[in-house]
């Protein structure tokens, strides 16, 4: 396995395919600066005191326990090429993309950081196969790397279909991929597992949950770059926003590739007084109703507690149902179904808000003027809609039982792109 730009563990080590460590450079997990203690991997400087002693740090644990007497190793030897880089997909950018594409490759090639601004089903992947392509082929290291396990999970197979050459490793947890690759893709988290690695950097969500409001995992993609890091997303927020007054350079797509318009929003006001265990009447026939047209349904609700409840509700009218949450150990294989057409309504939390692609889908959300469902999140929820050319006029519905700015904020924002 080669190892060029990895910051691993002893205990990492020993579970790889590599017994040899004699390469590495050792360091202390943790160091003292000006009297704290801080963590070499994730950059934390906040440990926690154990009772014999020792100090660890509590901000990357689940990546494994690193104490004041643990050592990294990193691997700062040559990088070894490996894969062709040679695009083999065939599809064609739309002008608007392309020029996007082209922006960005200019960015990258003068080493610049870049943001794409997109509204959800704009494409955004496809614009970014030339310039994963002409990094590769120059030999260089890319990573791909995204907050959530869906998204890389949805990712992994377009990767492996526009790069069918190029061997792609792809890590998550519970998943550790030791294939040698110039293309890695990834959760955030696993960039602390590297030190100066990658000649570019991708984050797709990069404003979705745990990235947001999350300081450690900014400083891993910082941790592991050696070049630009390209940002994607159709909800930049405030840091973003703020880079972008500051210079950092944006391409704006606000139509999607097939040219329709988002579906916008309708709000429908009910009482909700007996949720969750009674769902109530108008929310099931819409159901029924979309599903009769022959589409999908995505159902989402605002608690873990909720979606198996809602999906039995929903199930006794006779419906192909499942409800899936981040705790879910089925939820990969819920998810496959969905998209098979095995299952005709998915009731899920906002775990799905982003990273799923299914045509002739509709979107409901139940309780939508709950706080689990912020503007960025309702945004994304109903990019979930519309994707298909063919069916790009997909409902959807905001349930709720009062008007939130949320809610407001969310409706106009989508009005706003489709005016752009």
């Amino acid at each position: 396995m080669n190892l060029a730009g990895a910051q691993l563990t002893e205990n990492e080590l020993m579970r790889l395919t590599v017994s040899n460590i004699a390469q590495a450079t050792s360091l202390p997990a943790l160091i003292q600066e000006h009297g704290r203690w801080c963590c070499q991997r994730c950059g934390d400087r906040k440990p926690v005191q154990l009772p014999d002693g020792r100090f660890y740090c509590s901000a990357c644990v689940s990546l494994g326990c690193l104490t004041n007497r643990d050592l990294l190793y990193r691997f700062e030897q040559p990088h070894r090429p490996v894969g062709d880089g040679l695009l083999t997909w065939h599809g064609t950018l739309t002008p608007a993309q392309q020029k996007a594409s082209t922006a960005l490759q200019t960015s990258v090639t003068a080493g610049a950081d870049h943001l794409i601004w997109a509204v959800t089903g704009a494409g955004k992947t496809e614009m970014l196969f030339p310039t994963i392509s002409q990094m590769v082929q120059q030999g260089k290291r890319v990573a791909i790397v995204s907050p959530r396990i869906d998204v890389i999970r949805e990712l992994a197979p377009r990767l492996r279909t526009a790069f069918a050459t190029t061997p792609i490793a792809v890590r998550y947890g519970g998943h550790f991929d030791q294939t040698d690759s110039d293309l890695v893709l990834a959760t955030v988290h696993q960039l602390l597992r590297f030190h100066r690695a990658f000649d570019l950097i991708v984050v797709d969500e990069v404003d979705a949950f745990p990235m947001a409001g999350t300081p450690m995992l900014h400083r891993a993609v910082q941790g592991a770059r050696r070049g630009p890091v390209v940002y994607l997303t159709a909800t930049p927020d405030r840091p973003l926003k703020a880079a972008m007054r500051k210079g950092l350079m944006v391409s704006r797509l606000f139509r999607r590739f097939h040219g329709h318009p988002l579906p916008v929003p309708a709000i429908r006001l009910m009482n909700f007084k007996k949720l969750p265990s009674q769902l109530p009447p108008a929310i099931v026939k819409w159901v029924r109703d979309v599903v009769a047209t022959g589409r999908s349904c995505l159902l989402f609700v605002p608690k873990i507690s909720w979606a198996p409840q809602i999906a039995a509700l929903v199930q006794r009218n006779g419906l192909r149902v499942a409800g899936v949450a981040s705790t879910d150990r089925l939820r990969a294989e819920k998810i496959t179904a969905f998209r098979q057409r095995q299952i005709q309504v998915l009731v899920t939390t906002t775990i799905l808000e982003r990273g799923v692609t299914v045509s002739k889908c509709a979107v409901g959300v139940v309780a939508a003027a709950d706080r689990a469902f912020t503007a960025s999140a309702l945004v994304q929820i109903a990019g979930r809609a519309g994707r298909a050319a063919d069916s790009a006029d997909d409902p959807v519905v905001f349930f709720t039982d009062r008007y939130t700015l949320a809610l407001l904020a969310a409706k106009r924002q989508i009005v706003m792109m489709n005016g752009r």
